[in-house]
């Protein structure tokens, strides 16, 4: 049985999940994953339903604090679907629930990296981002997920998408949706900008002009 941590959020494996600990039944936890160096699982609470989460590793105790709380730093590991949920796990305070670790096609293609950044270069230069983060290839799509605009149930569904090519291409899909969106708006911008101005228009030539 694995212990629980439901979040509002999508968590992805290799991702550092920096978390601030003040329920007493999750200083629990905490402390029972610092001495008897256990992981726990991070389903993520959408549509009020728990289904697919990953399993996540304390790395550090970043501070504690007098009245127990604590920040602490974890990271992701594997994704799970949970098959049994319980309000609490034997003996403790906090949730758990006995999961399937979900088994991952990890077959990747270089172009479809390359495909993809350079979406993500255009969607940054639209946007006017200062400093964008920078990706190196090889890398995989857990590691872009958070910086491409994802709605939260996007970033649920490609949680449970099993392949890497599936996730790159469908990384690749909503930039291609979210890019010409982006453009659109930013014109919209530029024409109310310019509304009360004056304009210098080109003169229209009218020798071709018949009615």
């Amino acid at each position: 049985m694995l212990p629980l941590f439901p979040l509002q959020i999508v968590v992805y494996p290799g991702e550092h999940l920096p978390l601030h600990i003040f329920e007493e039944r999750y200083q629990q936890l905490i402390s029972d994953c610092e001495e008897e160096h256990i992981l726990f699982g991070v389903p993520a609470y959408i549509d009020k339903k728990l289904e697919y989460g990953t399993e996540v590793k304390l790395q550090k105790i970043a501070k504690k604090y007098p009245g127990g709380e604590s920040d602490v730093v974890c990271v992701g590991t594997r994704i799970f679907k949970i098959k049994n949920f319980y309000q609490q796990f034997p003996g403790k305070l906090y949730a758990g629930a006995e999961v399937e670790f979900l088994k991952d096609n990890d077959s990747s293609a270089e172009e479809l990296q390359e495909e993809l950044l350079k979406n993500i270069a255009v969607l940054y230069v639209e946007l006017t981002i200062d400093n964008p983060p920078v990706f190196d290839i090889p890398f995989i799509s857990y590691q872009v997920a958070h910086k491409v605009g994802l709605a939260l149930s996007q970033e649920y569904h490609l949680l449970k998408l099993r392949s890497e090519l599936e996730r790159l291409n469908y990384l690749i899909g909503h930039l291609k949706i979210t890019i010409p969106v982006v453009r659109e708006m930013n014109r919209a911008k530029e024409v109310i900008m310019m509304n009360g101005y004056f304009k210098n228009f080109d003169p229209l030539d009218f020798e071709d002009f018949k009615m």
